[in-house]
């Protein structure tokens, strides 16, 4: 299958990388209402939005620094030749504004946003933007479907009770309200790379409740990559998931630009490797959160995560194909 050369990045054959306006991948901008988005198979689209971080700022320019440095993406996959964008009709859908002084109202109009995009039947690949980012997007996919399955990857479980006995939500709780709503089966989760100091054991003991797998960072270079990742294949089987990827799953020696840093965690070659390991899950939907460029001054924080948003839309390129 071939898509319309409509669909296809701009090359640096044709125009430098350097130069142009710097849409996601270099792919057609379409907003809501421009010509041809009814086409759209797989949109990617911006949350701009850290209103919800518990401690350091800066996500909300995460988009933007991930756009730049996906211009630097090209074509083909080079280790799996897969060349996605010439299988299903890929934009950039542009950014869903937020109310930067407001989380609740934010979230609303980002479950709005997504409700519009699960209607016109384009699944989503968004960057972020803090992790609470997540909630309203699978709020917004989740009207008329089973729970999704998920594939987590952090340093950092998210599944932490509210935050000053309030009843606000913050980035360290996204994945424990997505429960309590019954938008996720917490049968199918899976959460990778988990490590770092903690207050206490609320986030485990409500994993082990629920019945969701936690894979602490010590269990997952003790037991090797493809082991795991053979697991959360397992896990998830062939059920509709949703892939949340976390940039401070990878270690802060290589992507400094988070706002939540955890020493010994992956490096840049097994945060990628952890990707292409999850071939054959059905990906439907998936995001990249918590890159902050005011963290990140040498760029390589946003490149990375350009790079695995390049690996995750593989994915769900492939799970389109093959499951439908």
């Amino acid at each position: 299958m071939t898509t319309d050369p409509f669909f296809h990045p701009v090359s640096g054959m044709e125009m430098p990388r350097f130069a142009g306006l710097p849409t996601f991948m270099r792919l057609p901008y379409l907003p809501v209402g421009a010509p041809r988005r009814d086409e759209v198979a797989i949109g990617l689209l911006g949350l701009p939005f850290d209103g919800a971080v518990s401690n350091r700022p800066g996500a909300r320019h995460g988009p933007r620094a991930l756009r730049d440095a996906s211009t630097m993406i090209r074509a083909q996959n080079g280790a799996t030749r897969l060349r996605p964008f010439e299988i299903a009709a890929c934009a950039d859908l542009g950014d869903i504004g937020p109310n930067p002084v407001d989380v609740m109202d934010t979230l609303a109009r980002f479950e709005a946003a997504y409700a519009g995009l699960a209607a016109e039947g384009i699944r989503p690949l968004t960057g972020g933007g803090d992790h609470l980012c997540t909630l309203p997007v699978l709020r917004g996919l989740a009207k008329g479907r089973a729970p999704l399955g998920l594939l987590h990857f952090d340093s950092h479980t998210d599944l932490y009770p509210v935050y000053f006995g309030g009843k606000v939500l913050t980035h360290g709780n996204p994945f424990r309200v997505a429960v309590e709503e019954g938008l996720l089966d917490p049968a199918r989760m899976i959460q990778i790379g988990i490590r770092g100091t903690t207050y206490d054991d609320a986030d485990v003991d409500f994993a082990r409740a629920h019945g969701i797998r936690i894979v602490r960072a010590e269990e997952l270079f003790a037991r090797g990559l493809a082991d795991v990742m053979a697991e959360a294949r397992e896990i998830l089987g062939q059920g509709a998931t949703y892939l949340s990827y976390d940039i401070d799953f990878v270690d802060p020696s290589v992507a400094p630009g988070t706002g939540t840093p955890e020493w010994g965690g992956p490096i840049a070659r097994e945060a990628i490797e952890v990707l292409r390991l999850a071939r054959g899950v059905n990906v439907v939907a998936g995001d990249l959160v918590e890159v902050s460029p005011p963290f990140d001054a040498s760029g390589n924080t946003a490149w990375l995560g350009a790079s695995l948003m390049f690996e995750i839309l593989c994915l769900m390129v492939e799970a389109r194909r093959d499951f439908g």
